[in-house]
C-alpha cells in the first residue's frame, strides 16, 4: 500500500515517514499543499495523511480540489485543531477521518488500518441501489431521469445504508457514523431523517427501500 504525508512539520513528516515504511508501508512525503496535489497525480497513493494547516494550499482547500476533480482517495485530517466543530468541518469537506494533535503513532496506524479496510465501494464516485444513483461527487440522487434533493444529512445517511446493504444497521450505528462528533443526537433524530427520505423518494415512486426491523435497526436490500 501506497501512503502520501502532507505536512509541513518535517520532524513529524519524518517521523511519521520512518514509522509507516517500518510497517511494510511505501510512503511518500510532501511539506506543502501545492506540493502535495502533485504528488498525487504522480504517486496515486491509496491513503493520504494530511495536515490541516498548510503553506500554499492548506488541508481544506487540498481536500476540495481534491474531490472538486473526482478524486475520492481516502484522506486521514491532522490538526492541531481539536474543537468539535473543527472536525465537523474537515469531516464535511470530504475528509475520511480526523486526528486531533499531538497523537500517538498506534492510533494514527489504527486508523489508518481501518481507512483501508474499507470496501472498494467507499471511494466509487456513483452507488447503484434498484434504479436508485447516488452521485457522491455532487450529493444527489437520481431515480430514472429524476434528480431528488436531499439535505446533507439525509443523504450520508441514505449513503450509509447502501454501502451496509443487506445488513441490518443499528440507530447507535448510524449516529456513531452520520453524528460522529455532535453531542446529544438522539435515536428519535434517525426516525425523522428516515421517515423523509421515504417522503422524498419511496412515497412518490410507490418503492420499498429502507425496511424497518423493531428493536433492530435498518436495511436496504439489493
Amino acid at each position: 500500500m501506497k501512503l502520501l504525508i502532507v505536512e509541513d512539520d518535517k520532524k513529524i513528516a519524518d517521523s511519521l515517514k520512518k514509522g509507516l515504511v517500518n510497517e511494510g508501508y511505501t510512503v511518500e512525503v510532501s511539506y506543502d499543499g501545492e506540493e502535495g496535489l502533485e504528488f498525487v497525480d504522480l504517486a496515486k497513493p491509496d491513503l493520504i495523511v494530511l495536515d490541516r494547516m498548510l503553506p500554499k494550499i492548506n488541508g481544506l482547500e487540498f481536500i476540495k480540489k481534491l474531490r472538486q476533480q473526482g478524486n475520492q482517495t481516502s484522506i486521514l485530517m491532522l490538526s492541531a485543531l481539536g474543537e468539535t466543530e473543527e472536525k465537523i468541518e474537515g469531516l464535511n469537506i470530504g475528509a475520511d477521518d480526523y486526528l486531533s494533535k499531538p497523537f500517538s503513532f498506534e492510533e494514527l496506524l489504527a486508523r489508518i488500518k481501518s481507512l483501508l479496510r474499507r470496501p472498494k465501494e467507499y471511494a466509487s464516485e456513483e452507488l447503484k441501489i434498484k434504479n436508485i444513483i447516488l452521485d457522491r461527487l455532487n450529493n444527489q440522487v437520481k431515480i430514472d431521469s429524476d434528480f431528488i434533493t436531499l439535505s446533507k444529512k439525509e443523504f450520508q445517511l441514505l449513503e450509509f445504508l447502501v454501502l451496509n446493504r443487506n445488513k441490518i444497521v443499528s440507530k447507535e450505528k448510524i449516529i456513531d457514523n452520520i453524528w460522529e462528533f455532535e453531542a446529544d443526537v438522539l435515536p428519535n433524530n434517525v426516525e425523522v431523517f428516515i421517515a423523509s427520505i421515504r417522503n422524498k423518494i419511496e412515497k412518490p415512486y410507490n418503492i420499498t427501500l429502507i425496511q424497518t426491523f423493531r428493536g433492530l435497526g435498518y436495511k436496504i436490500e439489493d
